[in-house]
């Protein structure tokens, strides 16, 4: 199955038989070395196999594992896409906790990027210089934009200082689907350490990956780790052993 196939059977409500079935095919390919599918390890703690990108559409299974290697984030786990997130729950259980984010000195908290200020890739690129040296009082976070290449990803400060919160927190378990559209700050919390999803995107122009990190925090690269093939095939192996 492809995107709209697999967007039709996440939203359809038919139940999720289908697409464990389905990922279940995908997981054992890229065990056996019959998919060419590397796995690589995101700063946000899961393991991702990207399965499809096809314009602003993509596909991807993510992993989650105390038993597999992590990378590390250097800003926190507080972020928002720059597309709209529609996710299925293959196996264990994920949190969702949108955060309450308002601009440091003022204004209501809105959990979204939206009010996040003209174009982010630009004030990212204006601020990476001098770090955001001005911090309003009250300011408990600085926005970055984080912008992935081949390269990895630069982690850009940009001038919007803001005062977040945890906010309102939603659990969903296996055969259950949510969606999260493309701006809102969020976090993914994985109770009992171990899940796995299937991971829509829908890419929105004009929008950015942004995330919230310390005040002080300047520009960096932060190299993606590739996995080879065996560990691939060892996270791929996993997760079909837990989704069976």
């Amino acid at each position: 199955m492809r995107y709209q196939e697999l967007y039709e059977e996440m939203t359809g409500g038919r139940g999720g038989e289908a697409l464990r079935g389905w990922a279940g095919r995908v997981l054992r390919d890229i065990a056996s070395g019959a998919s060419p599918v590397a796995g690589v390890r995101h700063p946000l703690g899961f393991l991702c196999l990207p399965l499809e990108r096809t314009g602003e559409y993509g596909v991807c299974l993510h992993i989650w594992s105390g038993a597999l290697p992590r990378a590390a984030s250097t800003t926190s786990q507080i972020h928002c896409h720059s597309w709209d997130l529609v996710s299925h729950v293959l196996y264990g259980r994920v949190e969702n906790v949108r955060a309450d984010v308002g601009d440091a000195g003022g204004g209501a908290g809105d959990g979204a990027a939206g009010a996040a200020g003209g174009t982010p890739g630009h004030a990212g690129e204006a601020a990476a210089g001098d770090g955001g040296t001005t911090v309003p009082p009250g300011a408990t976070h600085r926005v970055f934009e984080v912008v992935s290449d081949a390269g990895g990803d630069r982690i850009l400060p940009t001038p919007r200082t803001v005062r977040c919160a945890p906010g309102v927190s939603e659990v969903y378990g296996p055969g259950e689907t949510y969606t999260l559209p493309a701006g809102v700050f969020h976090s993914s919390v994985v109770p009992g350490g171990e899940t796995a999803t299937i991971a829509l995107g829908h890419g929105r122009p004009g929008r950015s990956d942004l995330s919230l990190g310390p005040l002080g925090l300047g520009a960096h690269l932060v190299p993606r780790h590739r996995c080879d093939a065996r560990e691939t095939a060892r996270a791929a192996l996993h997760a079909a052993g837990r989704l069976s």
